[in-house]
């Protein structure tokens, strides 16, 4: 995780990286805030509008601890479009009848494997990349660097 990333979901985060003053830098670095998900870019307001839900409900996520929004320089809590996604779906479990604590549970566990499958399917790229081709019985094919398949031939 860069440091300069929101806590996910479960995560405690750390203390903000400090950000260069307006006019500072270059303008690339703006288009990447645009693309980024973890850039907390709303306000409390803004992404409760949203999301259709109150700034109570979007505090009682944090007090939860399902994430922990960034916050301001005058303290104010900023969400990123991966927390308003997260808190998209607490609100949905929450309307089905999952209590709170539940809810933030499921999502947290949800998040986690969704990481493991995301791990898991490059590790397996990268294997298959770096393995020699293997036949339909999966034994190696055996080719040598003349291209020849066994002996005789």
């Amino acid at each position: 995780m860069k440091a300069s990333q929101p806590a996910r979901a479960g995560e405690q985060q750390s203390e903000a990286p400090p950000r260069e003053p307006p006019g500072q830098g270059d303008s690339g670095g703006l288009e990447e805030k645009f693309d980024d998900d973890d850039y907390p870019a709303y306000s409390m307001g803004r992404a409760a509008e949203m999301l259709g839900v109150t700034a109570a409900f979007l505090r009682s996520l944090d007090n939860a601890r399902l994430f922990v929004p960034q916050r301001s320089s005058g303290g104010h809590r900023r969400y990123s479009r991966y927390q308003l996604r997260l808190a998209q779906r607490a609100r949905d479990l929450i309307d089905e009848g999952t209590p709170l604590e539940a809810a933030c549970r499921i999502i947290v566990l949800e998040d986690q494997l969704g990481e493991a499958q995301r791990i898991n399917a490059r590790l397996q790229h990268e294997r298959t990349a770096q393995s020699p081709p293997r036949d339909r019985t999966g034994e190696t094919t055996g080719r040598g660097a003349s291209g020849s398949t066994g002996p005789g031939a």
